[in-house]
């Protein structure tokens, strides 16, 4: 997500180092989406994106830093709508935000691949990628919490669920969802099931599809 330019000046082109690191980061993303992290080494990223092992090294330390930078570079996104001000205090926006991510994972598959094998490597306590999935879904599960917490007290009459179990359940859920989608697409519509998942809880706020970006 890049910041809107302040009226009267021209947008500030990136620099070419910049470019150069993004090409980087495309090219680790698309090769880890693949291959797995463990399978791929820096030479082979370095040459998907046209550098030598050393000029891909003078960008970034090692392969280590290059999975975090490519897991962190939509999360940064997906922070700022999460914690953006006010959202805590409406549930609904909230919860839409999150089934938001959904609908935006269907139409862009080569990261759902990434996040789907990545974390399942990253059980190994060893991997690089471990602490960062295990901060991730707990910070997931502590938003949703709340929201369902809420959510479920305003309901007329309120909803006897237990809101942390239904924060883990709705990523379960979400996560089963992409590895299926992964495999037949056409047979998985993964933001209808999450939406029916909701409406099953008994809450019927909206959820229409549509880009997280949009969930304001």
């Amino acid at each position: 997500m890049t910041e809107p330019t302040p009226a009267g000046q021209t947008p500030r082109r990136p620099t070419k180092g910049q470019r150069t690191r993004a090409s980087i980061l495309d090219s680790a993303a698309e090769l880890f989406s693949k291959s797995g992290f463990h399978a791929v080494s820096i030479r082979d990223i370095a040459a998907h994106a046209g550098l030598t092992h050393a000029g891909l090294l003078h960008h970034f330390p090692g392969k280590e830093s290059l999975l975090i930078k490519v897991l962190g570079r939509r999360d940064r996104v997906d922070a700022q709508l999460l914690f953006a001000p006010g959202v805590e205090e409406r549930p609904e926006e909230l919860l839409g935000i999150v089934v938001g991510f959904v609908w935006r994972n269907m139409q862009t598959p080569g990261l759902v691949g990434l996040y789907v094998k990545i974390s399942g490597e990253a059980a190994d306590p060893e991997h690089p990628a471990h602490d960062y999935f295990v901060q991730r879904y707990r910070l997931l599960r502590e938003r949703l919490t709340q929201a369902f917490t809420a959510l479920f007290a305003q309901a007329d009459p309120p909803l006897a669920h237990a809101p942390e179990l239904v924060a883990g359940q709705l990523l379960g859920l979400m996560d089963g969802l992409q590895t299926q989608w992964l495999l037949e697409p056409d047979a998985v519509d993964m933001h209808a099931s999450v939406v029916a998942f909701v409406r099953q809880l008994g809450l019927t706020i909206d959820l229409a599809p549509k880009e997280p970006n949009d969930a304001a």
